[in-house]
């Protein structure tokens, strides 16, 4: 959706800076809300788009004031009460009432969080439609102004870039963030910074986004 959330290129808030030696987590809790997280039994209609969807609904005053694994924390805490697989007086005392879910796995212990190997698994799936653009090829950003979750961040919108990769079909994240599942052909599109932003004119950098095929119009 249009707003705070949006998934980058709002200005004022100034740059991200970092050095080697910034710790990995800003605090500790902060790591163990992530081992939290990655514990946790999901039901069969959590994604990560729907987590990013619960996230956007937040107040936008909240959103930037709130750190962010707090957000994640009351993310989780509202779709684990809307799949009814905690109560608000379960969450409010941090103690179980002593029903099991049904269907889902136990959570993983802490030992086994901590095993957990980063996997690069092929998300890819089944296409038997033609495929709009191919490598070169010049495509504009759709003009659009949705209320639910979008991947096509509004900074981009209306602007032309060009073709530079095919990934194949893959889910769009702008309906499984609501229960649906539709695959579709997704392509990474170079954007010229100057193009994006009028302050950068002259500049040789660019911005590639990854971008599903409804997201784009053929350029004229």
């Amino acid at each position: 959706m249009d707003g705070i959330h949006d998934v980058g290129g709002k200005l004022g808030f100034g740059s991200v800076k970092t050095t080697d030696e910034d710790p990995p987590f800003a605090s500790p809790w902060d790591g163990r809300m992530l081992g939290v997280a990655r514990a946790m039994s999901r039901p069969s209609d959590w994604n990560s788009d729907k987590f990013r969807h619960t996230r956007e609904l937040e107040d936008p005053v909240l959103h930037l004031t709130r750190p962010y694994f707090d957000q994640w924390y009351k993310a989780y805490a509202c779709m684990l009460v809307g799949s009814d697989l905690v109560t608000l007086d379960e969450l409010a005392s941090g103690k179980s009432s002593g029903a099991s879910p049904i269907g889902l796995k136990p959570p993983m212990s802490a030992e086994a969080v901590s095993k957990i190997k980063h996997l690069s698994p092929s998300f890819e799936r089944p296409y038997e439609g033609k495929i709009r653009f191919n490598m070169g090829d010049r495509a504009r950003a759709r003009m659009i102004s949705p209320t639910g979750h979008c991947r096509l961040p509004a900074y981009v919108r209306g602007h032309v870039g060009k073709i530079t990769a095919y990934h194949g079909a893959h889910v769009l994240a702008d309906v499984s963030a609501h229960n649906h599942t539709c695959a579709e052909p997704l392509y990474t599109v170079c954007f010229k910074l100057g193009d994006l932003f009028p302050e950068r004119e002259g500049s040789v950098d660019q911005v590639h986004l990854d971008l599903w095929e409804s997201h784009l119009d053929a350029a004229e």
